[in-house]
């Protein structure tokens, strides 16, 4: 698949980068495009930098992975054109601000272009909302967009795999965001299987 990555300003970044490396290792071609507040935040939670594509293909030691990075200002990118749309678009961590500028149908950056793209083309757009509480003005975006056909996977981890790390957590919302994309992937036990 080719899939587009977003990750924006809101805390979670850690989710967006475990997905990037599981794409990557099930030999995925990965777009990512982070807005600026979203490279910001990825620094100071995690220490990595988003805009260097061979450190983060290092990080994993994947030398050969499918990695692009564009930058957040780029419309003139292929995937800001519904001819060049990715199979799909994956915003997580995806801020409210981002939510409510992809429901207004606002197009400033590659972010918003490009889910606005997924959106008119009927093509998957997963978004990963990282805020607490939801106030009703984010609600309506939410369900705004849910109407539209983006679906909605909010970080809330199960716990009845019974986590016993961060990364456990981590996985399980990964997980999810993995199985909306139809990709197998290993990242916890399903109900079931425990």
């Amino acid at each position: 698949m080719k899939i587009l990555l977003a990750i924006t300003g809101a805390s979670g970044s850690i989710y967006g980068l475990r997905l990037l490396e599981e794409l990557l290792r099930g030999g995925h071609g990965v777009t990512l495009v982070a807005s600026a507040s979203g490279l910001e935040v990825c620094r100071y939670e995690t220490g990595v930098e988003l805009n260097d594509a061979d450190a983060l293909k290092k990080r994993w030691s994947l030398p050969d992975a499918g990695l692009t990075i564009r930058s957040v200002d780029d419309l003139w990118a292929p995937e800001a054109s519904g001819s060049a749309a990715p199979d799909a678009m994956v915003i997580a961590p995806c801020s409210m601000g981002t939510v409510g500028r992809v429901a207004a149908g606002i197009s400033g950056n590659l972010i918003e272009r490009a889910a606005d793209v997924m959106l008119k083309e009927y093509r998957p757009l997963l978004l990963l909302p990282r805020e607490t509480p939801f106030s009703t003005i984010h609600l309506e975006n939410l369900l705004k967009l849910s109407q539209c056909g983006a679906r909605i996977i909010p970080a809330m981890p199960g716990f009845y795999q019974k986590p016993e790390t961060l990364d456990d957590l981590v996985n399980f919302v990964v997980g999810k965001l993995l199985d909306q994309l139809g990709v197998e992937h290993s990242l916890f036990k399903r109900w079931g299987d425990l």
